[in-house]
This record gives C-alpha cells, sequence and structure tokens, in this order.
C-alpha cells in the first residue's frame, strides 16, 4: 500500500528547536515525507522559543518544514509547577490538536511519549481518529529509577494510569527495544489484544553522523591532542548515567594509557564534572568538558578513539535504546557499555563492537580495557566495522523510518 496523500498529526513534547527535536524527530518526518506522508506537525517548545532570536529561528525552520510539505505549529512548553504544568499543557494540546485534526483531514495521530499520548487519547475518543503510542520509555518507572519520584507518589500513580489507558486504547505501538516489548505485551491491557506493533531503536542520521580524517585532526589541534588516546562521553550525568563509575574507568585506562585523554561532551554541570576528576587525581590537561550544539558532535565524536557509557541497569532501562551508541557507532568509535540496557549486549555479544561490562569495578575496567587495545590496534577495520554496524542496525532511512512506514500501512490500509 502507498502511504501517498495519508494525512498524520505527529505530537511532541520535545521541542524542534532542541537537540532530540533535531535528531530524533526531523529526520523520521522528512524521510516519510518522502514517501508521500502529509504531516501536521504538532511540538510543545521552551521559552527561548519565544524570544526574538527564538521566533526567527522557528520561522526559518517552519519554511523549511513546509518545504517538505510538513506543516509545524507549535505550543509554549511549562515547567513549573510540574504536575499543574504538565496538565495545563495538555489540556492546551487537546483543544489545539482537535483543531487541526477537523482542518487537515488527519487520518492518523502519532503521539511520541505519555504526554502527547494523553492528548492522542483524548482526539481518539472525542473524534474516532486511529492513534499511534510511540513509548520511548516507560516515563514513571525512569523517574523513579532516576531518583527523581517515589514509586507510588502522585505524579507516579498519575503518570502510569494515563499510561495503562493509553496502552489500552492505541491501534499501534511503537517501541525502543525487544526486551521491553516481551514484557508489556504480557500487561493485562495488552494481553488480548491484537494491537499493531513495531520495535523502532533510536536512529542516527548517517548522513551527518559519519567519521571524518579532516574533523579529526582539526577537533584533535584545536584541544592540543593530537597523539593522545581520546575517550569520549556524550550527553548528560548522572541520574541514569553513572557518571562517577565512568570516571573510574578513566583512571584505570590512564593507569595502562599514560596518553589517555577524557573528552567530556555534555550540556552543563562542568564543575561537577572537574570536581569527580579532580577528587581522582586527573590532572586538567588530561580531560576537557564541551558542550557542543548537534552540528558539532560529529566532529568530536570523529576526534576520539571510543565511545564511553555506564547507565544505570535497572527496570526502566530495559526500555531505552541510547542515541550515543548509535552516534558512536555511525562515527567508527568501539563502544565501551554496561550490560542491562534495552537490546545493547547484543551490540557487543552479536556484532561485536567493542567491549560489555557486568560489573563496576577495577577488575572489570581492566579486562575492558584489553579488549579495547585489540580493537585500536586495527582501527581501520574497527571504523569500517563500527560504521557497518551502525548501518545495519541504526539508519534512519533503512531502519527507522521503514519500520514506521510499515506500521503506518498497517494502520492506514494494511499491507
Amino acid at each position: 500500500m502507498t502511504l501517498e496523500g495519508k494525512r498524520v498529526l505527529y505530537i511532541s513534547y520535545n521541542g524542534m528547536l532542541e537537540p532530540l527535536g533535531q535528531s530524533q524527530v526531523l529526520p523520521y518526518l522528512r524521510e516519510l515525507s518522502g514517501r508521500g506522508v502529509r504531516f501536521t506537525l504538532l511540538s510543545f517548545e521552551r521559552a527561548s522559543a519565544f524570544t526574538k532570536s527564538g521566533r526567527h529561528q522557528c520561522e526559518s525552520l517552519r519554511q523549511n518544514l513546509a518545504e517538505r510539505d510538513i506543516a509545524w505549529h507549535w505550543l509554549r512548553y511549562h515547567q513549573r509547577p510540574s504536575l499543574p504544568a504538565t496538565m495545563f499543557d495538555v489540556v492546551a494540546g487537546i483543544s489545539f490538536a482537535q483543531n487541526l485534526v477537523r482542518r487537515n483531514a488527519i487520518d492518523l495521530v502519532h503521539a511520541r511519549s505519555h504526554i502527547p499520548a494523553t492528548i492522542a487519547l483524548a482526539l481518539k475518543k472525542r473524534l474516532g481518529v486511529r492513534m499511534i503510542f510511540d513509548v520511548r520509555g516507560l516515563m514513571a518507572d525512569e523517574y523513579v529509577d532516576a531518583g527523581h519520584w517515589r514509586k507510588g507518589s502522585t505524579p507516579y500513580r498519575i503518570t502510569k494510569s494515563a499510561e495503562r489507558r493509553a496502552l489500552a486504547a492505541t491501534d499501534g505501538i511503537v517501541t525502543l527495544t525487544e526486551r521491553i516489548w516481551a514484557i508489556i505485551k504480557e500487561w493485562d491491557v495488552l494481553k488480548d489484544r491484537n494491537v499493531a506493533h513495531e520495535v523502532v531503536p533510536t536512529c542516527a542520521d548517517l548522513e551527518l553522523f559519519k567519521f571524518s580524517q579532516k574533523d579529526r585532526e582539526q577537533r584533535r589541534q584545536e584541544l592540543g591532542i593530537s597523539d593522545r588516546f581520546v575517550l569520549v562521553y556524550s550527553g548528560s550525568i548522572d541520574g541514569w548515567y553513572l557518571t562517577e563509575a565512568m570516571a573510574d574507568f578513566f583512571v584505570v585506562l590512564k593507569k595502562q594509557n599514560p596518553k589517555a585523554f577524557f573528552l567530556w561532551l555534555t550540556p552543563s554541570r562542568h564543575e561537577r564534572i572537574r570536581g569527580l576528576m579532580r577528587d581522582r587525581g586527573i590532572k586538567e590537561d588530561d580531560y576537557t568538558v564541551i558542550s557542543a550544539i548537534t552540528a558539532d558532535m560529529p566532529s568530536y565524536l570523529s576526534a576520539a578513539d571510543a565511545g564511553l557509557a555506564f547507565i544505570k541497569p535497572c527496570f526502566s532501562k530495559l526500555a531505552s535504546s541510547p542515541t550515543k551508541y548509535a552516534e558512536y557507532l555511525a562515527c567508527g568509535l568501539p563502544l565501551i557499555i554496561n550490560a542491562g540496557i534495552g537490546d545493547s549486549d547484543d551490540l557487543i555479544l552479536k556484532e561485536e563492537a567493542g567491549a560489555l561490562i557486568s560489573e563496576f569495578n577495577d577488575a572489570v575496567y581492566f579486562e575492558a580495557v584489553n579488549t579495547l587495545n585489540k580493537f585500536v590496534a586495527n582501527v581501520d577495520d574497527t571504523r569500517k566495522h563500527a560504521r557497518a554496524v551502525a548501518e545495519k542496525l541504526f539508519d534512519v532511512q533503512r531502519n527507522g523510518a521503514e519500520r514506521y512506514a510499515r506500521l503506518y500501512r498497517r494502520l492506514l490500509g494494511g499491507d
């Protein structure tokens, strides 16, 4: 079945000016639009989008998307106080979105995560439109595992209730991993339902994320690390991310390789990183902390030799497909990751793309460094293999968009 002319309302609670919107929403929409889908996009933008420069950015992006036949609308995201602000956004989203459904003759509502799913559920009940619940993670459990909520608290119970109602009514479900689908499909709200489903891991734009020798040399010169072995971590710190364990790993790496250098690419709390490194006796010329924008990430990753990510192994992370894994591999980096995060064990055990940490201690780190050294000894082959794994599993076009298109076809007429 062709998707030509099918009309989809895509709702994201993440803004399109944010890195996540830029990397994990727009590439999919552009690719699916090229396959004939006519998108109406509704996002919730943060306060910066409503400044003078933000409005200019929004208008420029709106025109760019319109050229791809994507009509973008945005509402303001409200953050505090947390629960009332979110409820306000849901009510505003329902009111605005139902007008979009009527005006644009929408065939399907694609809800990216829990808050948009609550909006989509109201549209389904009021207007009879079909919906996809794109489960980007188990939101309530993630907040508990990160230490932000207490299990059984009011926000937890409200979120879990909304999740159950959305799962019970949705026509299609997307999960990031096979591991979490095997669990939630047995929940009582899904067990007896023949709901359409696809696993769509977090993919990377492989046209943007790729190794560049020129960028490598330039970034290394800028950082003064031309002959160093560079370990990189990109993303947020603390919460689910085991920042202290990653600093400990570097200490072990440094003992075996005195030329090791740690490149931290993180948007905030740089003093937290400096404190961790200082406490471990790591000199300032053996690491740096940079806030890199999305467009610069491939060049910084090209400057590195291996990508590190330690994430808290807990129930909610069975639903996780970290973006950084795909980006590291796409730029030719072997991985050093820990077990128990979504389907990612297979990246090491089946795809042989790096080293897998089973426990967080120096002895295990030592063995991981030895494994890593084998990859580094054959750097050209390692880069080619890492890139091949990214192309096989995490290509926006061949993996992400194709699986979404398959789900759309099932819901909009059937294969």
